[in-house]
């Protein structure tokens, strides 16, 4: 196959549509099996990625993405099967690859630029073209003010900007995405994403995988990988419409009755699934107008009040959580034993007033108020350095304030003592298990720290491999678990003691949807039994599970509300805007130049566009795609999501100066 490169900045690749010429396929992979002795890691693998399109493999880990990726990359040789890389064998193709893997190889006592420097040097770029590449890469990154800080003191998302540069430094044709932005923060994210959409427009073809169902919208067409098989394939929109299912979104005051005389339903006639989250129910029926009259029957005939019914469509989880059902992968739920309802305590469990902690002159939480109650799930979010850790610590009684008052558990003094610590559960990110010892010898210990009764130990440890669907495993190293099912065992050590207080800071990273659901399904059974909970994440979506949230920008708080209040709180409306193929970075560039970048965002091949003033602005946009020549093909309005509510708020507060905009 003749070696075809990128489009040069600025101009795009011809549409993709109708059949695929055999020079269009950069990547094709054919029953591509991958093994680890009698471990079969990958199973049949079949797809082909097209020249220009951004390609999502999409699954949890253990689901088989990185050992393929190993595959493509040239680093492992297939068990079985046939790939072939820009029409070669992976091997011989690598000096045409850039591969970005989970663990980036960055040398923090570097600077930006050295670490580009070294990269450039091992690929071979020649000088004249490692500057001008240098020139063009760090601007679009957002990397340009920033060449000479050490990569070390960069932040999770900037590090995540240069290792894509350092992969881009010698302009290959096919780019290898392996979880790029797990733990960045969704600014960063979305940032990211526009780049990948810019390289993508160039002529670059991007495989990437992520766990993250939001992502996948932002890719012209993924496949749900799963225990190593491809489940389904197709564009995001297909894969919606294949699922022949609708989504009611409900809002009623007592949403624990409502939910379980709708799961009653689930299964017979119209309702097919319902889940919670934390202002609302969602549920799936197979026909829009009869499901949405047979709730209203039941909620009439329960004597339910309905506040709210919404038709939409369903999500990509939904379709995720659907296949996984269909082949027996429903968890069943599990009783925590010798637990139960707690007496319910007055005052709130957790609670800040004018909370402030500075570091030198550096002042990285200013003037917090919040409060938690007893049976609440409390969202803390913001971008990377917004002062969330610090918040916790000082919530925690790890780290002084500086001013403020700060009540734990109804105590505001001695918050370290071990009274206290005993009636308080933290999973942190960097989840803290011993690898060395075994999954069942992490939890005894956990068990014996907390004191908790001989009598209900093994209960309690055997509850927790059950829900963790590790049965009969309990004798594994816990090192050779891969990090989401790592994430599920240290979520069972935090309440293995039934905490008054919890803290979960990305407690689901890395966890399929299914596990996503079981494990919010657990969280939502503490908080039911009286426990408070504070959770931090970088996961949107799963912050609607919060019943109520709060933004933090620069160590300040800038909104407070349960998920739905936030949306609608947003000045303005969200618009979806459709062009013809190949015209959509074109439009999203125009755009760009009349509004600030977080406004205009590319989702495949659509953009999302957020108008402050809706009929004047859409006119404008009218008239510069006009002039432009690119016809509008659809535009539509579109709900809020908390993703881009975030978005607003945060860059809102930047550009009104209440807040000072945090460094990378």
């Amino acid at each position: 196959m003749p070696r075809s490169s990128p489009a040069e900045p600025g101009q795009e690749p011809a549409a993709r549509g109708g059949a695929t010429a055999l020079q269009d396929v950069v990547l094709q992979v054919q029953g591509l099996r991958r093994s680890y002795g009698a471990l079969e890691a990958v199973r049949g693998l079949d797809f082909q990625v097209e020249a220009g399109e951004i390609f999502g493999l999409i699954g949890a880990d253990g689901a088989g993405k990185t050992s393929t990726f190993h595959v493509l990359a040239g680093l492992l040789n297939p068990t079985a099967g046939t790939v072939r890389v820009l029409g070669l064998p992976p091997r011989q193709a690598r000096s045409r690859v850039g591969y970005l893997t989970q663990t980036f190889s960055l040398y923090p006592d570097l600077s930006v630029v050295e670490n580009l420097c070294y990269v450039a040097g091992l690929r071979q770029v020649a000088s004249g073209d490692f500057q001008e590449r240098r020139q063009r890469l760090l601007p679009l990154m957002g990397l340009g003010p920033f060449g000479d800080r050490l990569a070390g003191q960069l932040s999770g998302g900037m590090k995540q900007k240069l290792a894509l540069c350092c992969a881009l430094i010698d302009r290959p044709e096919l780019l290898l995405l392996d979880e790029p932005t797990t733990g960045v923060d969704p600014v960063s994210r979305r940032e990211f994403w526009d780049v990948l959409a810019q390289l993508a427009s160039e002529g670059v073809t991007i495989l990437v995988a992520t766990p993250y169902l939001d992502e996948a919208e932002r890719c012209h067409r993924i496949a749900l990988i799963h225990e190593g098989r491809i489940r389904r394939r197709g564009t995001p929109l297909e894969l919606k419409q294949s699922l022949g299912l609708t989504r009611l979104e409900l809002r009623c005051g007592e949403r624990i009755r409502a939910e379980a005389l709708l799961e009653q339903a689930a299964g017979r006639d119209t309702v097919v699934d319902v889940q919670t989250f934390g202002d609302r129910l969602d549920v799936l029926v197979s026909d829009a107008e009869r499901g949405a009259q047979e709730v209203r029957e039941l909620f009439q005939r329960q004597d339910l009040a309905l506040q709210d019914l919404q038709v939409t469509t369903p999500t990509l989880e939904n379709v995720f959580v659907t296949l996984l059902r269909q082949e027996g992968g429903q968890p069943l739920p599990l009783s925590f034993p010798g637990g139960g309802e707690r007496q319910r305590r007055d005052g709130p469990a957790i609670a800040a007033r004018a909370l402030s902690r500075n570091f030198g002159s550096f002042q990285a939480v200013r003037q917090v108020d919040l409060e938690v109650r007893y049976g609440e799930i409390f969202g803390l979010l913001g971008a990377n350095g917004a002062g969330k850790t610090t918040t916790i610590k000082m919530l925690c009684g790890l780290l002084e304030p500086s001013t403020g008052q700060v009540s734990l558990a109804g105590e505001t003094s001695r918050l370290r003592s071990r009274e206290l610590l005993g009636r308080i559960g933290y999973m942190s990110q960097k989840f803290t298990l011993y690898d060395d010892l075994s999954i069942r010898q992490n939890l005894a210990f956990y068990a014996g720290v907390y004191e908790i009764p001989r009598a209900l130990r093994r209960q309690r440890i055997d509850w927790v491999l059950a829900s963790c669907g590790l049965e009969g495993q309990g004798d594994m190293a816990t090192g050779q678990l891969p990090g989401g099912w790592k994430q599920r065992v240290a979520f069972g050590a935090a309440v293995l003691h039934d905490p008054e207080v919890l803290f979960l800071d990305e407690p689901t990273s890395g966890v399929d949807p299914m596990a996503r659901r079981q494990f919010w399904r657990l969280i939502n059974d503490f908080a039911r039994a009286g426990t408070a909970i504070l959770v931090t994440t970088h996961y949107l979506e799963e912050a609607e599970q919060c019943n109520r949230l709060c933004f933090l920008v620069a160590g300040q708080s800038v909104i407070e509300g349960t998920p739905t209040a936030v949306k609608e709180a947003q000045p303005g409306r969200l618009y979806e805007l459709l062009v013809p193929p190949g015209s959509t970075q074109r439009a999203a560039d125009l755009l760009r130049g009349r509004w600030p970048s977080w406004r205009v965002s590319i989702f495949a091949d659509r953009l999302h566009l957020v108008m402050e003033d809706g009929d004047r602005e859409l006119g404008e946009v009218r008239q510069r795609l006009a002039a432009a020549g690119i016809p509008i093909q659809a535009l539509r309005a579109t709900p809020f999501s908390l993703e881009d509510a975030f978005i607003g708020t945060v860059q809102r507060a930047a550009e009104a100066g209440s807040v000072a905009a945090t460094s990378p």
